[in-house]
């Protein structure tokens, strides 16, 4: 028996599946206590959280533990999280980890974060690699001498590409907090930087 027998368009079904399986339909599922729909937005996200927190840590074992954290919160909290509150889970989750990296930079004891640049381009040449590699790394260090909060507006708005709406509300500040936050660290970066490598943004 087809789909079409029974009075019902393949189209209208694949609405309901797209539907179900975003993350807002996810999320509802999840508050319902379904393991498969976590377990969707486990793979769908995961990757993007731990690479966040890195980008606020500097360190991959502290950004793993954050990351598990933050979908430790999405399976406790997932009833609590509404889709027409005008965040998307993206944004959601993105606040989970920024303020939980946060809240781990300010433990007592934390130790100093090693510098780890970005891998290079593996197609460049040896001249080209090493400049990237020490740009990298230079800019890394700068970054690690941010405030945590400026640091986290930097990686949100120029890194993950976020609007300064979404960022904002990752960061739960307002969006006139948040320029301010990225005045502040450009600012800082670029004096860093300039003797080092010439930067004037």
């Amino acid at each position: 028996m087809s789909l079409a027998s029974v009075g019902i368009a393949p189209s209208a079904v694949r609405r309901v599946e797209t539907v179900q399986d975003d993350d807002s339909g996810l999320m509802q599922r999840v508050a319902a206590g379904e393991h498969r729909a976590y377990a969707t937005l486990v793979d769908r996200h995961l990757r993007h959280a731990v690479t966040l927190a890195y980008r606020v840590l500097f360190d991959r074992a502290e950004a793993e533990e954050v990351a598990q954290e933050a979908f430790l919160r999405v399976w406790q909290h997932a009833g609590r999280w509404r889709p027409d509150g005008g965040a998307s889970f993206r944004t959601w989750l993105n606040r989970v980890v920024v303020n939980l990296c946060i809240d781990r930079k300010r433990r007592p004891g934390m130790a100093a974060l090693e510098e780890q640049p970005d891998p290079v381009d593996p197609e460049a040449t040896p001249y080209e690699a090493r400049l990237a590699g020490e740009t990298s790394g230079h800019v890394a260090a700068a970054l690690r001498k941010l405030p945590e909060r400026q640091r986290a507006a930097i990686v949100l708005c120029y890194w993950e590409g976020e609007s300064n709406i979404a960022a904002a509300q990752a960061l739960g500040i307002t969006v006139g907090a948040l320029e301010s936050l990225l005045v502040r660290a450009k600012r800082t970066l670029r004096d860093e930087l300039s003797p080092v490598i010439g930067a004037k943004e």
